[in-house]
């Protein structure tokens, strides 16, 4: 086997009187796919940067080969001081590197390199800081979520740029589709230690889990030794000979073993306020579009989102994923079509750019709204450290300003907001940015428990396979598309040529001018709401909120465990009516909702 180019052994390092490594080994020979991955602020980053030579530990030793070239991509680059992204790139290459591989790893991550870098956005500093890293040819390197801020385009992108490069490659990212593509080894760094496994990501987490599950056993065992020996020292001790001593001295051991051990840390205890049902039909779009000055961001798009829908949305940066997400929710108007909402609609948000995080402000003050200890979770008071502590923030962070926060703790702020909020429809907006693996498979959880309804975007694609069920996917100049499944489901769609998921009700064959808003505008002008349709406007509001009033009652009646036993005719009556209410219920917000968007085109037109 040949030796390691890059060696880190028994790092140990401390910040602020806690250790972060103790005794953090790493091992990196010639075109190695390493994976290192581990909670929120276990000190990943740290290790790189110790790797890199950009930080000096407190002990231990770094070994690297001589002539070895190691590139470390920071996770948050800073591209100051640079007259434009292709001098900040060129500042990275060596003596014997070729000048113009600068331009065309620009060019291939989509920058010119003539942009200004105070100008770039988080997106375009990342593709600038990857270009830099790459460049170079290097012997090693090391990357620090590579994926952040990257759309689905970028991300393949770099997919295959890095599975090409002939350089060892040690990979921190949350992106499990990434991991499990290009990691051959993992580094699994916990509690301050690593530990390795020689295969891929894809085995990692069954690995993690068998880990714990035997180190539980082992402190089992350990508190059943010390319990014996506890019993011994009360009871069997007859006198101060030397065998008794070296087993006193004996439990001090294990009783110091114990106190030292660390154990993993918690996991995030996550939960979603639900409000009360919404109406099944949710959102209704019709031919909506949406332009900003010349650019299409919206084409004609119709879609039909029913209760518990789960709707991924996708595409490159700057294709308008937000801004179709606003239009659906109402936050903003189409230019044309129409957009209904359904009944009861009670909307959480999380916006992708944490515009609603005040960086001076404390942590409790956030939560609270400032000026007191509580913090109302689903309309009921909670005290904001208890609060705190489900989302993995400690009591000492309560003062702290959102500025100190990591990227990591800020998403998790942003879900701790968004879920104290009652709420029967969640909007995600690029919520797994920065969330370690073990969030990741609670907001999973969670999302897949969430009663609701769930607007989705985001670029993480095995999050997208496990959580959604349909997605709306960019096709380009404004064009939206939706498909049945996740993404990978997409995927197959797009190569098979299969055509979307038809969710639009069918065109009345009568009087199709009433139903598409189409035809001669002089007949729409003359169109006109009936007696009968004016009436059912105004009395099917009652009606449906009498029928979602019985379908709670009928549910309560359920609920009940002996009722089947104890007179299943009524039982069987009970669903019966449940299930005609629900049928009823449907066709009379359908019937609502297309009567509202024929009032609003006759009016459009009337203006």
């Amino acid at each position: 086997m040949a030796p390691p180019i890059l060696l880190l052994q028994d790092i140990r390092l401390t910040f602020g009187g806690t250790p972060l490594l103790e005794g953090a080994d790493l091992s990196v020979l010639p075109g190695d796919r390493i994976c290192l991955v581990g909670r929120n602020g276990c000190g990943k980053s740290t290790l790189l940067k110790i790797a890199a030579g950009a930080i000096e530990p407190d002990g231990g030793r770094r070994f690297v080969q001589p002539g070895t070239t190691v590139c470390y991509l920071n996770q948050e680059p800073d591209l100051a001081g640079f007259s434009s992204t292709r001098a900040f790139v060129e500042a990275g290459l060596g003596p014997a590197d070729d000048p113009h591989t600068a331009q065309r790893q620009l060019e291939a991550l989509g920058l010119a390199g003539t942009e200004d870098p105070s100008t770039l956005s988080g997106g375009e500093a990342r593709r600038a800081a990857l270009a830099r890293a790459l460049a170079p040819n290097p012997d090693i390197l090391l990357v620090d979520e590579p994926t952040n801020h990257l759309d689905l385009p970028a991300i393949e992108w770099l997919e295959t740029e890095l599975r090409a490069v002939n350089a060892a490659i040690v990979l921190v990212s949350h992106d499990r589709r990434f991991l499990e593509t290009l990691s051959r080894t993992t580094v699994w760094l916990d509690r301050g230690v690593t530990r390795r496994l020689d295969k891929g990501f894809a085995h990692f987490e069954a690995w993690r889990d068998q880990v714990f599950e035997e180190e539980e056993r082992d402190l089992h065992k350990l508190d059943r030794k010390i319990a014996m020996e506890e019993d011994w020292l009360r009871y069997g001790v007859t006198a101060r000979r030397k065998r008794n001593q070296r087993r006193l001295g004996n439990l001090h051991d294990l009783r110091s073993t114990r106190r030292e051990h660390r154990r993993a840390p918690d996991a995030a205890r996550m939960a979603a306020a639900e409000a009360e049902i919404s109406g099944k039909l949710v959102i209704r779009a019709k031919d909506i579009t949406k332009r900003y000055g010349d650019r299409q961001i919206v084409a004609p798009f119709s879609t039909r989102i029913q209760r518990g829908e789960r709707i991924g949305v996708i595409g490159p940066n700057g294709a308008g994923k937000t801004t179709l997400v606003s239009l659906l929710t109402g936050d903003l108007k189409p230019d044309t079509g129409v957009i209904k909402l359904g009944t009861n609609l009670e909307i959480a948000s999380l916006d992708q750019r944490r515009a609603r995080l005040d960086p001076d402000r404390s942590l409790r003050a956030t939560l609270t709204g400032g000026g007191s200890d509580m913090v109302m979770v689903d309309d009921k008071p909670r005290h904001v450290i208890g609060y705190m502590k489900d989302f993995l923030f400690s009591p000492e962070q309560a003062g702290s300003p959102v500025s100190a926060l990591s990227g990591g703790e800020r998403g998790r702020l942003m879900l701790a907001l968004a879920f104290a909020r009652p709420s029967n429809m969640l909007v995600l907006d690029e919520p797994t940015n920065d969330l370690d693996l073990e969030t990741l498979d609670l907001l999973q959880e969670l999302i897949a428990d969430y009663s609701g309804t769930v607007l989705l975007v985001s670029h993480d694609r095995d999050f997208l396979d496990r959580t959604v069920t349909s997605v709306i996917a960019s096709e380009g100049d404004g064009r939206w598309i939706e498909y049945a499944g996740g993404y990978t489901d997409m995927l197959a769609q797009r190569r098979g040529g299969a055509a979307k998921r038809d969710d639009q009700p069918a065109k009345p064959k009568a009087k199709p001018a009433k139903a598409t808003g189409g035809g001669d505008p002089q007949r729409a002008d003359r169109r006109r709401l009936s007696f009968k349709d004016k009436h059912a406007l105004e009395t099917l509001p009652k009606e449906i909120a009498r029928l979602e009033a019985a379908i709670a009652g009928f549910h309560e009646t359920l609920a009940d465990p002996d009722l089947y036993s104890r007179d299943p005719d009524r039982f069987a009556t009970v669903s019966a009516q449940l299930s005609e209410a629900e049928a009823d219920l449907a066709a009379a917000e359908e019937k609502w909702l297309e009567l509202e968007m024929l009032r609003e085109e006759i009016e459009a037109g009337a203006s």
